[in-house]
């Protein structure tokens, strides 16, 4: 259920910021071989990469508002 809440979150923040933040998301069932690279375990889990490295990762479910103030902190 948390992921089913969070969806729309990021859906609206990667329109919101397109062409400022490369938003993808995967299915970890799907890809565990990524979700282990990552150390994905609990979902949701949102990563945020800034030049290829982790700065910021949030997990379970977080409001628009505060996904977007630990996202705006990596922005230029």
């Amino acid at each position: 259920m948390p992921c089913r809440m969070m969806a729309p979150v990021v859906e609206e923040l990667a329109k919101e910021y397109a062409g400022r933040v490369l938003v993808g998301k995967i299915n970890v069932d799907e890809n565990p071989a990524t979700a282990e690279r990552f150390q994905v375990y609990s979902i949701p889990t949102l990563i945020i990469l800034k030049a290829g490295e982790e700065v910021d990762r949030i997990v379970g479910f977080v409001p628009k508002g505060q996904v977007e103030a630990r996202l705006k902190k990596h922005l230029r």
